[in-house]
Protein backbone atom coordinates (compact mmCIF):
# COMPACT_ATOMS: atom_id res chain seq x y z
CA UNK A 1 0.00 0.00 0.00
CA UNK A 2 1.39 3.05 -1.33
CA UNK A 3 1.13 6.26 0.78
CA UNK A 4 -0.23 9.14 -1.20
CA UNK A 5 2.16 12.40 -0.92
CA UNK A 6 0.56 15.77 -0.26
CA UNK A 7 1.54 18.73 -1.66
CA UNK A 8 1.46 22.39 -1.52
CA UNK A 9 -2.28 24.07 -2.58
CA UNK A 10 -0.28 27.28 -3.53
CA UNK A 11 2.88 28.25 -4.92
CA UNK A 12 5.15 30.47 -2.56
CA UNK A 13 8.28 31.82 -3.79
CA UNK A 14 11.67 31.00 -2.01
CA UNK A 15 12.75 33.68 0.55
CA UNK A 16 15.62 35.70 -0.60
CA UNK A 17 17.15 35.69 3.17
CA UNK A 18 17.17 31.29 3.32
CA UNK A 19 15.72 31.03 7.01
CA UNK A 20 13.73 33.13 9.07
CA UNK A 21 16.60 33.55 11.40
CA UNK A 22 18.61 35.33 8.56
CA UNK A 23 15.61 37.20 7.56
CA UNK A 24 14.98 38.80 11.33
CA UNK A 25 18.86 39.78 11.12
CA UNK A 26 18.87 41.55 7.97
CA UNK A 27 15.59 43.50 9.10
CA UNK A 28 17.80 44.28 12.61
CA UNK A 29 20.78 45.58 10.86
CA UNK A 30 17.94 47.97 8.48
CA UNK A 31 16.67 49.46 11.34
CA UNK A 32 19.84 49.82 13.85
CA UNK A 33 21.54 51.58 10.66
CA UNK A 34 18.04 53.52 10.52
CA UNK A 35 18.84 54.43 13.85
CA UNK A 36 22.08 55.60 13.75
CA UNK A 37 21.88 57.39 10.54
CA UNK A 38 18.36 59.91 12.31
CA UNK A 39 20.62 60.07 15.20
CA UNK A 40 24.04 61.80 13.29
CA UNK A 41 21.92 64.01 11.70
CA UNK A 42 21.32 66.21 14.42
CA UNK A 43 18.02 67.39 13.77
CA UNK A 44 16.53 70.03 15.79
CA UNK A 45 13.29 69.46 16.18
CA UNK A 46 12.59 73.68 17.67
CA UNK A 47 14.30 74.98 14.27
CA UNK A 48 11.68 72.98 12.27
CA UNK A 49 9.06 74.05 14.33
CA UNK A 50 10.08 77.51 14.39
CA UNK A 51 10.21 77.59 10.54
CA UNK A 52 6.89 76.63 10.21
CA UNK A 53 5.56 79.90 9.94
CA UNK A 54 8.31 81.23 7.48
CA UNK A 55 6.95 78.50 5.24
CA UNK A 56 3.39 79.18 5.86
CA UNK A 57 4.26 82.87 5.14
CA UNK A 58 5.97 81.55 1.72
CA UNK A 59 2.49 79.59 0.79
CA UNK A 60 0.50 82.87 1.34
CA UNK A 61 2.39 84.65 -0.92
CA UNK A 62 2.48 82.11 -4.06
CA UNK A 63 -1.32 82.05 -3.88
CA UNK A 64 -2.20 84.02 -6.45
CA UNK A 65 0.22 83.74 -8.27
CA UNK A 66 1.70 87.06 -9.82
CA UNK A 67 2.20 87.01 -13.36
CA UNK A 68 3.19 90.64 -13.72
CA UNK A 69 6.28 90.16 -14.93
CA UNK A 70 5.28 87.28 -17.45
CA UNK A 71 7.60 88.63 -19.96
CA UNK A 72 10.60 87.61 -17.92
CA UNK A 73 9.42 83.88 -16.78
CA UNK A 74 8.49 83.54 -20.71
CA UNK A 75 12.16 84.37 -21.42
CA UNK A 76 13.45 82.22 -18.72
CA UNK A 77 11.06 79.29 -19.64
CA UNK A 78 12.29 79.44 -23.17
CA UNK A 79 16.07 79.46 -22.43
CA UNK A 80 15.15 76.08 -20.15
CA UNK A 81 13.67 74.38 -23.52
CA UNK A 82 16.66 75.87 -25.67
CA UNK A 83 19.05 74.66 -22.96
CA UNK A 84 17.69 70.77 -23.01
CA UNK A 85 16.87 70.28 -26.83
CA UNK A 86 20.63 71.93 -27.75
CA UNK A 87 22.53 69.84 -24.66
CA UNK A 88 20.33 66.65 -25.95
CA UNK A 89 21.41 66.89 -29.34
CA UNK A 90 24.89 67.49 -28.69
CA UNK A 91 24.81 65.13 -26.49
CA UNK A 92 23.39 62.52 -28.64
CA UNK A 93 25.88 63.02 -31.25
CA UNK A 94 28.83 62.96 -28.71
CA UNK A 95 28.07 59.60 -27.41
CA UNK A 96 28.19 57.57 -30.55
CA UNK A 97 31.82 57.21 -30.33
CA UNK A 98 31.60 57.01 -26.42
CA UNK A 99 29.33 54.35 -27.04
CA UNK A 100 30.65 52.46 -29.61
CA UNK A 101 34.41 52.85 -27.73
CA UNK A 102 32.76 51.45 -24.44
CA UNK A 103 31.20 47.96 -26.14
CA UNK A 104 33.77 45.36 -24.96
CA UNK A 105 32.37 43.55 -28.61
CA UNK A 106 33.36 46.27 -30.69
CA UNK A 107 36.49 47.87 -29.79
CA UNK A 108 39.67 47.10 -28.69
CA UNK A 109 40.49 46.21 -24.52
CA UNK A 110 42.58 49.36 -24.03
CA UNK A 111 40.11 51.50 -25.79
CA UNK A 112 37.08 49.71 -23.44
CA UNK A 113 38.87 50.06 -20.46
CA UNK A 114 39.77 54.03 -20.71
CA UNK A 115 35.93 54.38 -21.90
CA UNK A 116 34.56 53.11 -19.32
CA UNK A 117 36.55 54.56 -16.90
CA UNK A 118 35.47 58.18 -18.28
CA UNK A 119 31.77 56.98 -18.37
CA UNK A 120 32.40 56.01 -14.63
CA UNK A 121 34.13 58.81 -13.77
CA UNK A 122 31.62 61.05 -15.04
CA UNK A 123 28.46 59.13 -13.95
CA UNK A 124 29.56 60.16 -10.34
CA UNK A 125 29.74 64.01 -10.48
CA UNK A 126 25.61 65.33 -10.37
CA UNK A 127 25.12 67.90 -12.83
CA UNK A 128 24.80 70.42 -9.99
CA UNK A 129 28.12 69.65 -9.25
CA UNK A 130 29.31 69.95 -13.08
CA UNK A 131 27.52 73.01 -13.34
CA UNK A 132 29.30 75.01 -10.83
CA UNK A 133 31.98 73.89 -12.63
CA UNK A 134 31.23 75.36 -15.63
CA UNK A 135 29.66 78.10 -14.22
CA UNK A 136 33.22 79.13 -12.64
CA UNK A 137 34.70 78.58 -16.31
CA UNK A 138 32.22 80.35 -18.28
CA UNK A 139 30.39 82.70 -15.93
CA UNK A 140 26.68 82.92 -15.40
CA UNK A 141 24.38 82.44 -18.73
CA UNK A 142 23.05 79.45 -20.10
CA UNK A 143 26.35 78.57 -21.77
CA UNK A 144 27.46 77.05 -18.33
CA UNK A 145 24.00 75.19 -18.65
CA UNK A 146 24.49 73.85 -22.34
CA UNK A 147 27.61 72.69 -21.55
CA UNK A 148 26.44 71.16 -18.53
CA UNK A 149 23.83 69.08 -19.92
CA UNK A 150 25.71 67.95 -23.12
CA UNK A 151 28.26 66.63 -21.03
CA UNK A 152 25.71 64.63 -18.51
CA UNK A 153 23.78 63.47 -21.61
CA UNK A 154 27.27 62.46 -23.47
CA UNK A 155 28.17 60.11 -20.65
CA UNK A 156 24.28 58.85 -20.00
CA UNK A 157 23.30 58.16 -23.40
CA UNK A 158 26.98 56.42 -24.30
CA UNK A 159 26.35 54.12 -21.28
CA UNK A 160 23.11 53.13 -22.66
CA UNK A 161 24.37 52.47 -26.29
CA UNK A 162 27.35 50.67 -25.26
CA UNK A 163 25.05 48.53 -23.14
CA UNK A 164 22.91 47.76 -25.78
CA UNK A 165 25.22 47.20 -28.12
CA UNK A 166 26.49 44.62 -25.83
CA UNK A 167 23.60 42.64 -25.94
CA UNK A 168 22.56 42.62 -29.41
CA UNK A 169 22.60 40.08 -31.50
CA UNK A 170 26.14 38.43 -32.81
CA UNK A 171 24.82 37.05 -35.78
CA UNK A 172 24.52 39.64 -38.26
CA UNK A 173 27.65 41.21 -36.95
CA UNK A 174 29.73 38.12 -37.84
CA UNK A 175 27.10 37.72 -41.10
CA UNK A 176 28.20 41.15 -42.29
CA UNK A 177 32.12 40.74 -41.49
CA UNK A 178 32.05 37.60 -43.32
CA UNK A 179 31.61 39.61 -46.26
CA UNK A 180 34.54 41.39 -46.11
CA UNK A 181 32.81 44.49 -44.93
CA UNK A 182 34.58 46.97 -43.11
CA UNK A 183 33.87 48.74 -39.62
CA UNK A 184 31.76 51.34 -40.27
CA UNK A 185 29.34 49.21 -42.89
CA UNK A 186 29.72 46.24 -40.45
CA UNK A 187 28.07 49.21 -37.93
CA UNK A 188 25.81 51.01 -40.28
CA UNK A 189 24.32 47.70 -41.69
CA UNK A 190 24.51 44.96 -38.64
CA UNK A 191 24.52 47.53 -35.57
CA UNK A 192 22.34 50.17 -35.99
CA UNK A 193 19.37 48.13 -36.58
CA UNK A 194 19.73 46.26 -34.10
CA UNK A 195 20.24 49.24 -31.50
CA UNK A 196 18.10 52.57 -33.17
CA UNK A 197 14.99 51.38 -31.37
CA UNK A 198 15.83 51.31 -28.21
CA UNK A 199 18.62 54.42 -28.38
CA UNK A 200 15.64 56.58 -29.47
CA UNK A 201 13.95 55.86 -26.52
CA UNK A 202 16.48 56.27 -24.50
CA UNK A 203 17.32 59.94 -26.38
CA UNK A 204 13.69 60.87 -25.88
CA UNK A 205 13.90 59.87 -22.25
CA UNK A 206 17.16 62.12 -21.82
CA UNK A 207 15.51 65.12 -23.41
CA UNK A 208 12.68 64.37 -20.58
CA UNK A 209 15.44 64.46 -17.84
CA UNK A 210 17.36 67.51 -19.44
CA UNK A 211 14.14 69.97 -19.12
CA UNK A 212 13.78 69.13 -15.66
CA UNK A 213 17.59 69.37 -15.32
CA UNK A 214 17.60 72.45 -16.98
CA UNK A 215 15.52 74.28 -14.32
CA UNK A 216 17.55 72.33 -11.34
CA UNK A 217 21.08 73.92 -12.98
CA UNK A 218 19.79 77.33 -13.02
CA UNK A 219 19.63 77.60 -9.19
CA UNK A 220 23.78 78.11 -9.43
CA UNK A 221 23.46 80.34 -11.98
CA UNK A 222 23.35 78.32 -15.42
CA UNK A 223 20.67 79.85 -17.50
CA UNK A 224 17.37 79.34 -17.75
CA UNK A 225 13.93 79.60 -15.87
CA UNK A 226 15.77 78.19 -12.50
CA UNK A 227 17.84 81.17 -12.15
CA UNK A 228 15.24 83.35 -12.41
CA UNK A 229 13.35 81.32 -9.97
CA UNK A 230 16.35 81.17 -7.64
CA UNK A 231 16.61 85.35 -8.09
CA UNK A 232 13.34 85.69 -7.26
CA UNK A 233 13.42 83.27 -3.91
CA UNK A 234 16.30 85.11 -2.54
CA UNK A 235 14.80 88.37 -2.57
CA UNK A 236 11.46 87.02 -1.31
CA UNK A 237 13.48 85.22 1.77
CA UNK A 238 15.21 88.77 2.60
CA UNK A 239 11.72 90.10 3.05
CA UNK A 240 10.78 87.69 5.86
CA UNK A 241 10.96 88.09 9.24
CA UNK A 242 14.36 87.19 11.01
CA UNK A 243 13.92 83.08 12.72
CA UNK A 244 14.99 82.79 16.16
CA UNK A 245 18.41 80.12 15.82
Amino acid sequence: MTTAVSYPSRWRAPSIFGSPGRRLAFWALVAAYLVWSLSSLNIDTARIIAGLPRAWTILERMVPPDFSRWQLLLTGMVESVQIAIAATIIGAVLSIPLGIAAAANLSPRPLYLAARGFIVVGRTFHEVIIAIFFVKLFGFGPVAGLLTLAFSSAIFLGKMLAEDIENMKPGPVEAIRATGASFGQTFFYAVVPQVLVKTLGVLIYRLDSNLRHSTVIGIVGAGGIGQTLSASSRATISTLPARSC
